[in-house]
């Protein structure tokens, strides 16, 4: 089966730099609405059969155009959700910033007992997020999954059987960037492309496509 990950568009947390990962949650900045806006048509050749978002709100309205373009419902799923930052929420500064992204890198990585500082360690990140991707694909030939930068790139580099978890740790996913794989969690997860950059390099990209709009930010 296919599977689409795609990052929610731009929050004003996105714009500030800040590490925000408490629900509810920010809503999109008016470019977060207009890069949602134009998925349905990045994704109008793709046979959609299935769209999940997380329990955050901005993965939610970025789901919606898509959503309202296929007719279908956008079933929110509670592990989805980003990787909390516990006593490094709101933060901003390098050194936060870069203790959160050393201790979810390093669960890409397969150290799952590094504990996020006053949160979790990567056990429970994988418990929860596996749970939702089974159930996202049981049944389905092609679904979407809005999900989170910092969640997207953890769980793909840990579960790919084709992406060294360097390569997650080396690429952003902007807002609404799209991550495409085959497989299925039984067999494993093959990356087809990353945020429209084919596994096998900038050289094969077919600059011709369409892609969603996407904006540099932060990577959550």
């Amino acid at each position: 089966m296919r599977l689409f990950l795609i990052r929610h568009g731009q929050t004003p947390a996105n714009v500030l730099g800040q590490l925000d990962t408490a629900h509810p949650g920010p809503g999109l900045t008016d470019l977060g609405a207009r890069q949602a806006s134009v998925i349905p048509d990045a994704l109008r050749a793709e046979p959609i059969e299935a769209i999940f978002a997380s329990t955050l709100v901005r993965t939610q309205l970025t789901a919606s155009p898509l959503a309202a373009d296929r007719g279908l419902q956008i079933q929110v799923a509670d592990g989805l959700h980003e990787i909390e930052a516990g006593a490094l929420e709101g933060l901003s500064d390098r050194a936060s910033v870069r203790r959160y992204l050393e201790t979810i890198f390093a669960w890409g990585a397969g150290d799952l007992r590094t504990t996020m500082p006053g949160a979790f360690d990567g056990h429970a990140f994988f418990r929860r997020f596996d749970a939702d991707i089974e159930t996202a694909t049981a049944s389905v030939e092609a679904a979407v999954v809005f999900s989170h930068g910092a969640a997207i790139r953890v769980w793909t580099a840990a579960r790919t059987v084709n992406m060294a978890p360097s390569f997650a740790v080396k690429n952003d996913l902007d807002n609404t960037g799209v991550v495409e794989l085959t497989g299925s969690q039984q067999a494993g997860w093959t990356l087809v492309s990353w945020a429209g950059m084919p596994v096998g390099g900038g050289q094969l990209t077919d600059h011709s496509s369409d892609d969603p709009i996407t904006d540099p930010g932060d990577h959550l």
